[in-house]
């Protein structure tokens, strides 16, 4: 059995996109050990079928963090006694994996769950900017296999750094049972847009609550689930705005209990300022989540949505991240039933065919081709 581990920088509750690679490999028949990092506030770990391990650091954030990180990533790998493979999960994990790999004889993996490169934090410091890039070009074109979760970082990321990228994209799990628990609302209760995610930059965030001004609280509401480097900034503006009832911020929910609160939403937001091709090219997974859910959503009109949109349209997408745009999109949802209606018919059939079930062949079809098992342990 190959024994792999899958290097993140997060608490590891709530990374949904891990947690189902992690279980898919396991279940391919692969020994599996997601590590991650050990907050002073982190909860106990959830059970799965793969093996979690956490590691605690002095630094919580900032270069010497990822340095701390990467350095005790790199001496663990070293002395391990057995493993096969490291996967590294985007950059800020990839030098020590790649150290370590290279040292080792070992195979080296790279997840790039994003363009690390091009996040809206390093746009505008050309310096910090410049040590990642040559990180990058340095480890990425040592990996064994790569892959990514969209056609368009993966063109990207194979011009940049002449590697073969495959395209696994970050679906939900198929979920008959939602279709059983959808919640009928009265006519009485407000509509609850909602979002999921990481309070950052550039996530249209602020621009939303701009937007809430506009509403009352018994008939539009904005929930806010998740919390991030704007979290403190957001509350404020909140307060600030005398938003009161009108947005909700939930906090981090771990995704069992999240799958009921989407259920409970109305309409999906995901909203992204044109900030460096990260959020340009990005394909986030809250854009399947909702339609899966079978909640028309509102997102920018960027490749990889637009794309997606022309096959289902399970989204009303906006040119632009200005309040007008957001509004004259929740206003569109809320005052034209038919399409409203439309859109949701449309989510109801995309969620048969956007599902982990289908996407986890590929991503175990190449993880035991790079160890050449035969496929038929797929079946």
């Amino acid at each position: 059995m190959k024994k792999i581990y899958c290097t993140v920088t997060n608490d590891l509750n709530y990374d949904q996109r891990m947690q189902r690679i992690c279980s898919s490999l396991s279940n391919a028949g692969f020994d599996v050990t997601l590590l991650g990092r050990k907050l002073k506030d982190s909860k106990p770990l959830s059970e799965f079928n793969f093996k979690q391990k956490r590691i605690r650091c002095f630094f919580t954030k900032g270069k010497f963090f990822y340095l701390e990180y990467n350095i005790r990533l790199f001496f663990f790998f070293l002395f391990l006694r057995k493993y096969d493979a490291i996967c590294a999960v985007d950059l800020d994990t990839i030098l020590a994996a790649t150290l370590a790999t290279k040292i080792r004889r070992k195979k080296l993996i790279y997840d790039a769950h994003e363009y690390f490169t091009e996040v809206p934090e390093l746009i505008g410091r050309p310096r910090i900017q410049r040590i990642w890039s040559k990180i990058a070009k340095f480890c990425i074109p040592k990996a064994d296999l790569a892959y990514t979760v969209c056609s368009s970082l993966a063109e990207e990321f194979d011009k940049n750094y002449n590697k073969k990228f495959e395209v696994i994209r970050n679906l939900p799990k198929s979920s008959k049972e939602d279709l059983e628990t959808q919640i009928e609302k009265s006519a009485d209760e407000p509509i609850i847009l909602l979002y999921q995610g990481m309070l950052n930059d550039g996530r249209g965030l602020e621009e939303m609550l701009d937007a809430m001004q506009e509403f009352d609280a018994k008939k539009v509401q904005f929930w806010i689930v998740g919390e991030g480097d704007l979290s403190d900034v957001l509350r404020k503006k909140a307060q600030e705005l005398k938003l009161g009832e009108r947005v909700k911020f939930l906090g981090f929910i771990k995704p069992l209990e999240l799958k009921s609160i989407t259920q409970k939403a109305d309409i999906g937001i995901n909203l992204l300022k044109n900030k460096g091709l990260n959020y340009y090219y990005s394909l986030a997974n809250k854009f399947f989540d909702y339609a899966m859910a079978e909640k028309p959503s509102i997102c920018m009109d960027f490749p990889e949505y637009r794309k997606h949109c022309n096959e289902y349209q399970t989204a009303l997408l906006i040119p632009d991240l200005t309040k007008e745009s957001i509004l004259n999109a929740i206003n569109t949802l809320l005052n034209e039933r038919a399409l409203f209606l439309e859109i949701k018919a449309n989510c109801k059939i995309a969620k048969e065919i956007w599902t982990w079930e289908k996407e986890e062949i590929k991503l175990k079809s190449i993880y035991l081709e790079l160890f050449s098992i035969e496929k038929r342990q797929l079946q």
